[in-house]
């Protein structure tokens, strides 16, 4: 008698649980949970910072020039990374590759001789425009020109174009090339544009 006491009063607990939460979910108190609805887990950091160390587009395009070393016989551990060295008060944005004085100057990627000039910080420089015309490489500090070098001239990956020197004000005893990149604005003016560090960007090989 006991255990169908017990056993009626456990079926009417269940059937009051039930009857509860049906009446509570047609009174929109009770819902349940679809998971497509529910709110985006979001991450600890955004999702630009995986990308903080990839390069900037005009640099990947830069990649894509496969630039060569520009003074002949200098490896690639011999390049200095000097790019952001404070010289005179100002950012070098450049680096300087040593080499003994008259070692030919290569060209480091296809393009044009669009400036020849004679400046008292650079001394004797070239200024080359890939053929896309979209960067400009500066050559400076050359102790002389190649012979026939002309503005206008095309120029292929590993055409001299002049020779290591000390021109403008070098220190006579540390002859170098000064050689900057950087990326031509819409006016494409030989003599401005928008720094990039050339260090690490020398992959390519000569091709004729």
């Amino acid at each position: 008698m006991r255990k169908s006491l017990v056993t009626v009063f456990f079926a009417g607990f269940v059937f009051g649980l039930v009857f509860l939460a049906v009446l509570l979910r047609q009174m929109g108190i009770l819902r349940t949970v679809n998971a497509s609805a529910a709110p985006p887990v979001f991450r600890t950091q955004p999702a630009e910072a995986s990308h903080t160390t990839l390069r900037s587009l005009p640099e990947q395009r830069l990649t894509e020039r496969r630039l060569i070393i520009p003074v002949q016989g200098v490896h690639a551990e011999d390049l200095p990374d000097d790019f952001n060295q404070i010289r005179g008060g100002h950012r070098h944005e450049a680096i300087d590759i040593m080499a003994p004085r008259g070692t030919p100057v290569l060209a480091a990627d296809n393009g044009s001789v669009v400036k020849l000039f004679l400046s008292k910080p650079g001394g004797l420089t070239v200024y080359q425009f890939d053929e896309s015309q979209t960067y400009c490489y500066y050559y400076a500090h050359l102790n002389s020109y190649a012979p026939r070098l002309q503005e206008g001239m095309p120029l292929r990956k590993g055409d001299v174009l002049g020779y290591v020197g000390s021109s403008g004000n070098a220190s006579p005893d540390a002859p170098h090339l000064h050689f900057a990149v950087f990326q031509l604005g819409p006016e494409r003016r030989w003599w401005e544009g928008t720094p990039i560090d050339p260090y690490g960007f020398f992959t390519g090989s000569p091709s004729k």
